[in-house]
């Protein structure tokens, strides 16, 4: 029987660190993109090393990396823990992928037992955890597993499915994978935005910028970074308030900076208390091949009903279309329940491709 051992990696500084951790962190990345790949088929959801590295090194909530080796060091599997770093903070993210062809043989479950213990050891009581899923769209019936929401569902033969329920997971939230194939039809973005500018009115009017937010929205952007924890959708898997301010926002934007690609923003004002009302950001790669995966977007509640969901869509799509041509799509995630945002991404031409299944279980 081949014997497996969990390692926990040093996360590399920068991809220049010592050449023998970034070769771990590589193969890391390249264990957990083949696992997803190997069940939604989506080759444009991979990441570049250079490309997720930054993420891992948020201040606030820095990302513990694993993996599992097998008797000859080959990586069979990778997993990751996040946290939030402020005090009394309950929850934290876990997340398994196992190579494809070591599946079935325990590795996951090892994998799964480390990172629970670990969760268990920091007094942690709300995990989550992501799993997508080739389920395209809402679907019903004998072979799928409802979410709660009322909204959405996933194939209850796909092994994460069955792996997340027999350990005591409760499946919450299903997040709609679509895709954009671009170039657009412009006559129709045209249209949309036409139509969401006069639903608007002129209280509101958009701004967008690439790479640092300026100065006189910096306190503002992270107002609407707060509220990401309190407004968007979260089906019944309430979090606690995520508090970002300037200071925050500035070291967040540094470390997404040292990325190779461009950060989008698009955000909408309200023109009469001069206060940002809604957001949204597209990660743009400098490889041109390569696609634009559409980021945060969320309307104050106390803004919506006014379509402005619709034009800060429309309006990054055009931003990309003019400054960065020749991407070939931009992937979005969406709730299954937000049916207004889906709504515009179906007008406009996004087309569902996958989702993911968000799990949460409370200790």
């Amino acid at each position: 029987m081949t014997a497996y051992a969990v390692h926990e990696l040093d996360v590399p500084a920068t991809m220049d660190d010592d050449p023998a951790t970034v070769r771990a962190f590589r193969e890391w990345l390249a264990v957990s993109d083949a696992a997803e790949v190997a069940v939604h088929g989506l080759t444009e959801l991979s990441w570049k090393p250079e490309e997720y590295l930054p993420m891992c090194h948020d201040p606030e909530a820095p990302s513990r990396l694993f993996v599992v080796r097998d008797a000859e060091g080959t990586v069979v599997a990778a997993g990751s823990y996040d946290t939030k770093q402020a005090p009394g903070t309950p929850n934290c993210w876990i997340a398994i992928g196992v190579a494809p062809e070591h599946q079935r043989r325990g590795v996951g479950t090892l994998l799964a037992d480390h990172l629970e213990q670990l969760a268990h050891a920091e007094g942690r009581t709300q995990w989550k955890t992501y799993a997508v899923s080739r389920q395209v769209g809402p679907a019903s019936g004998h072979g799928f597993v409802a979410a709660p929401t009322g909204f959405g569902a996933v194939p209850a033969d796909e092994a994460g499915v069955r792996f997340l329920t027999g350990r005591g997971w409760r499946f919450g939230q299903v997040n709609r994978i679509s895709r954009l194939g671009l170039p657009t039809d412009h006559s129709v973005v045209r249209e949309l935005h036409d139509r969401a500018v006069a639903a608007a009115g002129p209280d509101y009017r958009v701004h967008s910028w690439t790479g640092r937010t300026p100065e006189h929205w910096l306190d503002g952007l992270a107002l609407l970074e707060t509220r990401m924890s309190t407004d968007a959708p979260n089906g019944d898997m309430d979090e606690p308030e995520d508090v970002w301010t300037a200071d925050r926002l500035r070291e967040h934007e540094a470390e997404l900076a040292r990325a190779p690609r461009t950060m989008l923003t698009v955000a909408v004002e309200h023109v009469p208390s001069t206060t940002l009302a809604g957001f949204t950001q597209l990660a743009v790669p400098d490889d041109p091949a390569r696609a634009v995966m559409q980021w945060d977007t969320l309307v104050l509640r106390e803004h919506r009903g006014h379509r402005l969901g619709w034009l800060l869509k429309v309006a990054g799509i055009e931003h990309v279309e003019r400054d960065f041509p020749g991407r070939p799509s931009i992937i979005t995630f969406n709730a299954e329940e937000n049916r207004p945002m889906l709504d515009v991404n179906e007008a406009v031409g996004f087309v569902g491709v996958g989702s993911e299944g968000i799990w949460e279980r409370r200790v």
